[in-house]
């Protein structure tokens, strides 16, 4: 009997960071899928939410092989790393998205006015580090929420699957 509910555990928590490493991936497939066959332009802020997707991705595949072979601690790690990592992008979504609705300014490079430039070089300076999309422009919604809303919402999803992942992962076997 304890057998089969050590396995349970563990099957728990492998199902729970399997679904992470799913919706991982979709999420970043979908944000890449937007910008190169789609044509959206990501902002700084835009860019920045994705390395949480970046490094969420081989930590979980980690923490998956963590749990196969039976190293508890490391995958329960691993895990909460990622749970962590995905609430700092959930705030970090927030703040892009409430840039948007104006709720505050934005990032004062990211408001895609630059001003006056001092001279050509400057000009041409500015156009290297400018990515052509504005943070505290929306370039898409639905359902009411852009690009960063929604990745709010995928990232808060993610990190409560992380978190419970990590619980399930040190469980009482």
């Amino acid at each position: 009997m304890v057998l089969v509910q050590d396995r349970a555990v563990k099957g728990e928590a492998y199902g729970l960071g399997g679904i992470a490493l799913l919706i991982a991936t979709g999420v970043i497939l979908t944000a890449l899928a937007f910008e190169h066959l789609g044509g959206y332009l990501p902002c700084p802020l835009c860019l920045q939410q994705r390395y949480a997707y970046y490094a969420a991705l081989p930590l979980l595949f980690a923490a998956l092989v963590m749990v196969s072979i039976e190293w508890p601690r490391f995958a329960a790690l691993l895990f909460f790393l990622v749970a962590i990592a995905f609430l700092g992008n959930a705030i970090l979504g927030a703040y892009h998205a409430g840039a948007e609705w104006k709720f505050w300014p934005g990032p004062e490079g990211c408001s895609g006015t630059t001003g006056a430039p001092e001279s050509v070089g400057s000009l041409l300076e500015g156009l290297e580090h400018e990515s052509g999309a504005r943070c505290d422009e929306p370039q898409w919604r639905f359902a009411g929420l852009s690009f960063a809303g929604w990745n709010v919402v995928s990232s808060m999803l993610l990190f409560l699957i992380s978190l419970s992942a990590a619980f399930r992962s040190v469980a009482k076997r």
